[in-house]
């Protein structure tokens, strides 16, 4: 609130703020209002971070052809203008409420996408937020390895990146596109994140080298290894991404 607008700031302005779509009006009061509370500022950071991870992922679908055998011809006609407005949606950035809407529920608004893609999302969604950016703490590593491999039907393992400067933060399950995915968190001294996104590889993909991908600030290295693809995201420079990757693998490796 200001002195000269004491209407309270509500989570729907708090949204607008972060896809842009604020009225002019309101914009100081929720500037001064973000100044203040430094939790719904990171919430706010977060928000916008996801909205450009998606559509880092997502901007080139909509450029994509639709396959005739997806258009009957009495749809067709109609389909097109819809398009349209989701496209303007999309680049308007409403990209949540549009995914919000074409989702099914427990379904992951990355299906389909590649595994970067994937890691890319998730990494933006949850990295900056501070009270709760794990389910599962580091302190109960134990606990959080052993429920997340039987969740993937498939032995894990948290590595420890100590030696490379890099701690565990935790952990939390994720829906993904071909079931449960495991998501650990770690964070260096100066309190930058990495995140380690692991998944069940499509089938007959058993083995790749390390792929590097650019989605917007973040890094992925991403590989796939005994049936399961792994993507390493970071905001860090390429080499030290890969030294941490290269440790990362070492020891899944064992």
């Amino acid at each position: 609130m200001t002195p000269h607008d004491p209407s309270p700031i509500t989570e729907d302005e708090l949204h607008a703020y972060a896809d842009g779509l604020l009225p002019d009006g309101r914009r100081g009061a929720v500037e001064a209002h973000l100044a203040a509370h430094a939790e719904d500022a990171a919430r706010v950071r977060s928000w916008s971070a996801a909205t450009a991870a998606l559509h880092a992922a997502f901007d080139t679908v909509l450029d994509e052809p639709i396959p005739a055998r997806l258009t009957p011809p009495r749809a067709r006609s109609r389909l097109v203008p819809r398009l349209a407005a989701a496209a303007a949606l999309l680049a308007a950035g409403g990209a949540g409420w549009l995914l919000r809407g074409a989702v099914g529920p427990g379904e992951s608004p990355s299906v389909g996408a590649p595994l970067a893609h994937q890691a890319a999302v998730a990494h933006a969604v949850y990295v900056p937020e501070v009270r709760h950016p794990v389910e599962v703490g580091a302190a109960e590593e134990g606990h959080l390895v052993a429920w997340l491999s039987k969740r993937l039907g498939a032995p894990l393992r948290a590595p420890h990146l100590g030696v490379q400067g890099w701690d565990l933060v935790g952990g939390r399950l994720l829906p993904g596109e071909r079931g449960p995915v495991a998501f650990f968190m770690y964070a260096d001294a100066s309190g930058r994140r990495l995140t380690l996104y692991v998944a069940r590889a499509a089938a007959g993909e058993t083995g790749t080298a390390f792929r590097f991908s650019q989605e917007g600030a973040v890094g992925v290295f991403t590989w796939v290894d005994r049936n399961m693809g792994y993507a390493l995201s970071g905001e860090l420079p390429r080499p030290e991404l890969l030294r941490v990757a290269d440790a990362v693998y070492a020891q899944i490796e064992r």
